[in-house]
This record gives C-alpha cells, structure tokens and sequence, in this order.
C-alpha cells in the first residue's frame, strides 16, 4: 500500500493495514488510527518504534488497524490528524510531539480539532508516567473526543506509549460505550 500524504509534504509514510477478527474485551470491536510524529523516523534516520506497540496492543483487543502514518513535527501534524478524523476512527492515537522542544506542537495541532478535552485522562497519564520518570511531568498531550472518535495524544517513548496503552485498557471500553451512549454503571 502507498503511502498516504496528508500533510502535502511528501515527506508521509504509511504501514501496511492489518485486520484482526477476534472480539476486543466486552464484545465491542472497533477501528485505532494511529499518527506518529516524529521528524526523524519520518525522514527514515530511525525506526518507528511505538507505531509497532500501538498496532500490536490494538490488534490484541481484536481492533483493526486501517492507517498508520508517521510525519515530522510541524505544520503537517494538524492536517494529517484531520485526515485520519475524516476516516472517523473508534480511535485516534497520536506518539510524539508532546513535549516542550520547540517543535513539539501535536497538542496544538489536535486541540483545534477537538469537540471536547479529557483532561483526567491526560492528568492520569502524566501521573503514572513521573511515577517512573519525571520527565514525563513534561509530557502536553491531550486526551479529547471529535466527532465519534477518542483521541489521544501519546509521548514519543515507547515507555510512555507503555503507560498510555495501560490506562487505555483500564478506561477505554467504557469511554466508547459511553460515547455511543452507553448508560453509566453503578458503582454503589
């Protein structure tokens, strides 16, 4: 498969498309997008790395897979998220670009396009990550729902990646449930 430039750089590259037919936990299956943001992988100095985990974690729960792109950091980042939201995903999961090097703009890029943040969720992520390493503290991602999507921004790490996917497991099959209007449960 070709890759898919939606930033108009040319500089895009996409992983093939995988499929799964297994049935994610509580019988719901769905669709994970997946946006690296990495100049350097992007420009093919270095391997993806956390592309790979994303993929593998989704596939696991019986998601499939459509798209995975990696773009440098900058203004590509915004219209390729845009791109992937058109395709309108279960989920959205941006790695990279969520720091403060002067490059690091995806939570800008996404906050724009969001409908709604979840703060908790990022609050949460951040609080696991420095658990670990403090650096994470530093970590500006956004966690937020457009249109029928969830959207996530990730660290670059993959130990952040690691970290993120944890908290997805423990909160994700209730917020789709809850975005497609599932009723809340009780927690007497």
């Amino acid at each position: 498969m070709s890759a898919a430039d939606p930033s108009g750089t040319g500089e895009a590259a996409a992983a093939s498309p995988h499929t799964s037919a297994t049935a994610a936990p509580g019988g719901r299956t769905g669709t994970v997008a997946i946006l690296i943001v990495s100049t350097r992988a992007a420009a093919g100095a270095y391997d993806d790395v956390t592309g790979p985990l994303i993929e593998r974690w989704a596939t696991t729960r019986g998601w499939t897979v459509p798209e995975r792109l990696v773009v440098p950091d900058g203004p590509g980042v915004g219209p390729a998220i845009a791109a992937l939201l058109r395709s309108a995903p279960d989920l959205l999961v941006t790695s990279g670009g969520t720091g403060i090097h002067p490059h690091d703009r995806t939570p800008e890029a996404t906050r724009g396009l969001l409908d709604f943040e979840i703060p908790g969720f990022a609050e949460e992520l951040r609080r696991r990550g420095g658990l670990k390493v403090v650096s994470a503290l530093l970590s500006r991602g956004l966690a937020g729902v457009a249109g029928s999507t969830i959207v996530v921004n990730l660290p670059g790490s993959s130990g952040g990646v690691k970290d993120g996917l944890g908290l997805l497991d423990d909160v994700l099959d209730h917020m789709v449930d809850q975005l497609h209007g599932g009723d809340h449960r009780r927690h007497d």
